[in-house]
């Protein structure tokens, strides 16, 4: 990775410790937990990526990383009490330690966070940062509700986009946008941001399924136990395929949570064999390929290499 990156990088995980105190110590201690997690750190990544297409040592690119990042943390802590975590990050989730609502309160103390970093920044940024949160919220909500009589495939890749394609969309465009690279290149790493973040999201779903091991953050087939609907589950539920392993793959969906361990093992065998799985990552790839062609606009260069490098490995890691 360019020294530039990782300097950034650095830069960014030395400035989010600062950002996630508090005088309070109870808030301290609950938004600094996920933040010391770890996790990928990918929408930072993007920021620094989108930077070197202008000035990657402008001072605000760092500021600019962690608004995105403490919006991220901060619907970590929301999602988890919405969807009743009990890990996160190979961690106890704050709402197994510390009750909902205090984890939710601390969700809203990053968000307080992030824009007030967003408003150093400048009028553009708060309504960037104001914007992608309205997507995020609304693609909760989707995911919440449901298809509601509406495509179950299209929807899920409506809440995918809102919930967190739009984010990353975001940081790409922060990353041009305060490193002061030209207009054209901000809104190419913008449509990159968006499309790799589909991708991104699905090949974690795929990998839920796919990965032998915790390759995934967890134990593989949880959504299949939690009845979570994936890519790979709705396209195995609209097939017509009359094979009887189609068939009764489609029983075992249909059934809601497989929390029986014979049945959950049976369903993930069919699940990886079938034509679902196999149309799911090429869908993935299709995103992927798209997301490599949003770059066009971009000069050559170490920056756009590691970002179709991105492309290929979020294209392969599924097998």
């Amino acid at each position: 990775m360019d020294e530039s990156v990782s300097a950034t990088l650095a830069a960014v995980e030395i400035a989010l410790r600062g950002h996630v105190s508090s005088a309070d110590p109870l808030v301290a201690e609950a938004a600094r937990h996920l933040a010391e997690a770890g996790g990928k750190r990918f929408r930072p990544l993007l920021v620094a990526l989108g930077a070197q297409f202008g000035d990657p040592s402008a001072p605000q690119v760092v500021a600019a990383a962690n608004v995105v990042e403490l919006t991220h943390l901060a619907t970590l802590y929301h999602d988890d009490v919405m969807d009743e975590a009990a890990v996160r990050r190979g961690a106890a989730s704050a709402n197994a330690r510390w009750g909902n609502s205090v984890a939710i309160l601390v969700g809203d103390y990053l968000f307080a966070q992030a824009a007030d970093l967003a408003a150093t920044l400048g009028t553009e940024a708060v309504h960037l940062q104001a914007q992608t949160f309205a997507r995020l919220v609304h693609g909760q909500i989707a995911e919440t509700v449901g298809p509601r009589g509406s495509d179950p495939i299209e929807h899920h890749l409506h809440v995918i986009t809102e919930k967190t394609a739009s984010l990353i969309a975001t940081a790409a465009r922060f990353g041009g946008l305060f490193s002061g690279a030209r207009p054209e290149f901000v809104e190419a790493l913008a449509g990159y941001g968006e499309t790799i973040g589909i991708a991104f999201q699905l090949s974690d779903d795929l990998l839920d399924i796919a990965s032998e091991s915790v390759q995934s953050g967890k134990t593989p087939g949880t959504d299949l136990r939690e009845g979570v609907p994936t890519l790979p589950m709705l396209y195995a539920l609209a097939d017509d395929d009359a094979e009887p392993s189609a068939v009764r793959l489609r029983e075992l969906l249909a059934s809601g949570p497989l929390t029986d361990d014979t049945l959950h093992a049976e369903a993930l065998t069919l699940l990886r064999e079938s034509a679902a799985m196999k149309r799911a990552r090429e869908t993935v790839r299709g995103y992927a390929e798209a997301a490599r062609s949003s770059l066009a606009p971009l000069p050559a260069g170490e920056a756009k290499r590691t970002m179709e490098a991105l492309c290929d490995f979020i294209a392969d890691r599924t097998g």
